[in-house]
């Protein structure tokens, strides 16, 4: 038993620096995991390619298709901040709501928060850019308050 937990800890992933993400050799080893689960999230909430095109940054067609088909190369910092936020999204939707089919179709729901002005959360975050992206997080992270 201690011998799995002494290997369990040793292969325990490091957090990143700050000051390392935009390393290429960081990036490189980040961004298959990175991709696959952005994928995971976007199939439960059911998004259409343009939907997921839109989250990451509106990358070419062919470069996304190529990233559906496991074929990625390290990603560009701006689309890691993007599926970073999103994946935060995620998480806090779940904490918020236990309800996994809720907090899954919660992006798509109208919304009367000032903030959507009665459109879905989705909206903001693929038409408002990174900008829409980091408000929908912050909101949600406010919903959310602090862990004591």
């Amino acid at each position: 038993m201690e011998l799995r937990a002494r290997r369990a800890k040793r292969t325990a992933p490091r957090p990143i620096a700050p000051d390392q993400r935009q390393n290429p050799d960081v990036r490189r080893k980040m961004s298959p995991a990175a991709m696959r689960t952005f994928f995971n999230v976007v199939d439960k909430w059911e998004l259409s390619n343009e939907e997921q095109r839109a989250l990451l940054g509106w990358p070419p067609g062919s470069t996304f298709y190529k990233y559906k088909s496991g074929q990625i190369a390290t990603l560009p910092y701006d689309m890691l901040m993007r599926i970073s936020l999103v994946l935060g999204i995620y998480k806090a939707l779940h904490i918020l709501y236990p309800e996994p089919a809720l907090a899954d179709r919660w992006v798509k729901l109208p919304n009367s928060n000032l903030l959507f002005g009665g459109q879905p959360a989705l909206a903001l975050m693929t038409e408002g850019g990174m900008d829409g992206l980091y408000q929908v997080r912050r909101l949600l992270d406010g919903r959310r308050g602090t862990w004591s």
